[in-house]
């Protein structure tokens, strides 16, 4: 199964295009996209470390341990994001958390991983 992250298309930069006998696709971010208090740019960057989970589910890894702490790893990641949006005059708020959150049930859904989103998420501050 192969990748395809269509960035250059700003007009759905949430898109992932995942292409194989059947053709899927999972939403990055979509409110946090759609919403103008999320700076583009700091939105790219959140979904830069979720796309590290996809890259490495990719791979064909499948210890639901090894994933839990890729996933820590990229919570930690945009907790480290988050200071960002507070200098952009934004915040991981409401609409934030309820976006990433979801893009990473979307995730573990697609992948068929059996981790509970808010185990997926725990290590976040926000």
């Amino acid at each position: 199964m192969g990748v395809v992250v269509n960035v250059a298309d700003r007009f759905k930069p949430f898109l992932l295009t995942v292409q194989d006998n059947n053709s899927a696709s999972l939403e990055y971010l979509k409110d946090m996209y759609i919403d103008k208090y999320y700076p583009d740019f700091l939105v790219d960057k959140v979904k830069a470390e979720l796309v590290k989970v996809i890259e490495f589910l990719e791979q064909g890894n499948q210890d639901i341990e090894e994933i839990q702490a890729k996933l820590n790893f990229a919570i930690n990641a945009i907790n480290d994001i988050a200071e960002e949006f507070d200098e952009n005059d934004s915040e991981i708020e409401t609409v934030a958390r309820e976006s990433i959150a979801q893009t990473v049930e979307d995730i573990l859904a697609f992948y068929y991983i059996e981790i509970d989103t808010e185990v997926a998420i725990q290590e976040r501050d926000w």
